[in-house]
């Protein structure tokens, strides 16, 4: 087993910060080559706790204002404008991005695009829900509303 330090947040392993073990391979072959990870040292700790006050400046700092976003973003509709092609079908499909700039031009505020969560990928015209992660205890679920450009 390898002790590793998370530089990013591993969807089932952990946050960005987190000091995880796993198996060998999976350290040497893919979280530190894809950088995810970095091996943990005496001397790593400093990194941790920078990556950790990173992370507490850009969550939302109360309880309260993670509340009030979720209301405020669970309340309506989301347009995203994208090109499509016959039959409604996406040129591509939606990324988190896409996402993101959608809810700031609505004035809904700024959001993370690595705290957003598009279940089944986006491929055609109409509504469709994706998750945003506000909090480690508070997720909101926004309906966005695609539509073909014109």
């Amino acid at each position: 087993m390898a002790k590793i330090i998370l530089t990013h947040e591993v969807s089932g392993l952990g946050t960005a910060g987190d000091v995880v073990e796993v198996k060998n391979g999976y350290a040497r072959n893919y979280l530190v080559p894809q950088g995810l990870a970095t091996p943990w040292t005496r001397g790593g700790q400093k990194q941790v706790d920078q990556i950790k006050a990173a992370r507490a400046a850009r969550e939302l700092h109360s309880l309260e204002d993670a509340q009030a976003l979720k209301a405020k973003l669970e309340e309506g509709k989301v347009k995203l404008t994208v090109k499509a092609g016959l039959g409604g079908r996406l040129f591509g499909s939606v990324k988190t991005a896409d996402v993101a700039a959608a809810v700031a031009d609505a004035g809904l505020g700024q959001i993370d695009k690595r705290k957003i969560e598009i279940p089944t990928p986006i491929k055609s015209v109409g509504d469709h829900e994706a998750t945003v992660k506000l909090r480690d205890d508070v997720s909101a679920t926004i309906t966005l509303q695609v539509v073909a450009a014109k």
